[in-house]
């Protein structure tokens, strides 16, 4: 099943094939490696490139390294790309308030308007559970910013698109950054209540033009609380 490796850079070609076994369906989710003795001999490499390898493939979230059990292939994928992609974001001006709304400004409307063309039941109670423990913490950040973030996410849940719901899912640090931000803004979260009780009505109704025009609303809503504590956030003595 593996072939032998001749390269400079064998460790990238060791991970290269395992990754394409993994792709191809010849190695499953729970599928235990070979030790990394028998790896190194199937490849005609050293342990050390092996090991290499192996650390490229957890990197990638395609296999776990389980001290005392070896190594096992793992769906962890999309927890990689979220821990990868929340970490770029984090470093430099690509995770900056002004391109964090952007980015927001240019999905969450699409978002949910797929939302409301979509969403089950099971997310509508989601939506509404979320609104009412944002109605019942709109004076005390922590729960609220929880709720928020899953109202918002239940909507990338209600599109049944898995990437949307991993975009959302990386950038959650971020995104309760933001609204704290928000928070602390006089009448931010009231304001955000209002928009949020019309995506979810527009949600209910499943009218995705209302839902994309509430979203874009809200956004509005939260570029100009971000640019206001941002300001406040300038202006007070350190």
């Amino acid at each position: 099943m593996y072939h032998p490796i001749r390269s400079s850079k064998v460790f990238e070609q060791i991970s290269a094939q395992i990754e394409q076994l993994i792709i191809s369906g010849h190695l499953h989710n729970g599928d235990r490696l070979p030790t990394e003795r028998d790896l190194a001999d199937q490849f005609h490499a050293s342990r050390t490139a092996v090991r290499e390898a192996m650390k490229t493939l957890a990197q990638k979230g395609l296999v776990e390294m389980r001290p005392g059990r070896g190594t096992m292939v793992i769906d962890g994928t999309s927890q990689a790309m979220q821990h990868s992609l929340g970490l770029l974001l984090r470093l430099g001006p690509a995770g900056s308030e002004e391109n964090l709304v952007e980015v927001r400004e240019i999905l969450e409307p699409e978002i949910a308007a797929r939302a409301a063309e979509r969403a089950s039941q099971e997310h509508l109670t989601a939506l509404q559970k979320a609104v009412a423990s944002m109605d019942a913490s709109l004076e005390d950040a922590t729960p609220y910013i929880a709720a928020d973030n899953a109202f918002h996410r239940t909507l990338a849940q209600a599109t049944h698109n898995a990437l949307l719901l991993t975009f959302v899912d990386s950038i959650v640090g971020l995104l309760s950054e933001q609204r704290t931000h928000v928070f602390s803004v006089p009448g931010g979260p009231a304001r955000g209540q209002v928009h949020h009780k019309q995506i979810l009505e527009a949600v209910r109704r499943h009218d995705p033009e209302a839902a994309r025009a509430a979203m874009q609303a809200h956004l509005h809503q939260v570029r100009a609380d971000v640019e206001t504590a941002l300001a406040r956030r300038e202006h007070s003595p350190h």
